[in-house]
């Protein structure tokens, strides 16, 4: 990704944090993704922060929405929340592994199929790291779904998996990101700690 005063360049792609103007393109993407990839629609326990986009990510301190547009649409989003994963739906060890408050939570990471395999995903990912790095969190939590195409060999190849729930039968996979400050302006991600499961 080249940088160009505070935004980021991928090929003809601006890569950049989230305005006003870009939210309902956010919100259609993400909506497109629910409805459209994982066949679940929109789910209010799990999207509720889709409805409300500008309050959760733009007007919230520690959270943001970092976007990817090309001609003025929105192709590519990923997003920063504050805290990690919540019980239920998630297992209690889990959640209270990363209840800490110094754990940010990558989400909406979704690239509109026409703009994938282009570096989008990564490049996001690299600026909702560093926004995390820069605001005080020395983690990154995120969960995927491995049945979405792409999907889970892109996290593997950025995150240290701490659990895999496909065994017990539910398609979801955690994953880890640990973050160092390194400057105002970067961050780079430290070796993971598998975490040790609780044995029942």
């Amino acid at each position: 990704m080249v940088r160009q005063g505070g935004q980021g360049q991928v090929g003809e792609y601006s890569v950049r944090r989230a305005g006003i103007d870009d939210v309902e393109g956010a919100r259609s993407l993400m909506l497109d993704t629910f409805y459209r990839e994982m066949g679940t629609g929109y789910v209010p326990a799990f999207h509720a922060d889709v409805i409300d986009l500008e309050r959760t990510y733009l007007r919230t301190p520690g959270q943001a929405l970092f976007v990817a547009e090309l001609g003025g649409e929105v192709v590519a989003t990923g997003g920063v929340r504050s805290g990690g994963p919540k019980s239920p739906p998630n297992p209690l060890w889990l959640a209270e592994h990363y209840a800490r408050g110094a754990t940010a939570q990558l989400v909406r990471t979704y690239v509109r199929p026409a703009h994938r395999r282009r570096g989008l995903a990564r490049a996001l990912v690299d600026l909702c790291c560093e926004f995390a790095a820069d605001t005080g969190y020395d983690t990154a939590y995120l969960h995927t779904n491995p049945e979405i195409d792409g999907a889970e060999p892109f996290w593997r190849s950025l995150a240290k998996e701490v659990l895999d729930e496909r065994p017990g039968g539910e398609p979801v996979v955690h994953f880890e990101i640990p973050l160092l400050p390194v400057s105002a302006n970067e961050a780079v991600v430290a070796e993971a700690v598998p975490l040790q499961r609780p044995r029942p």
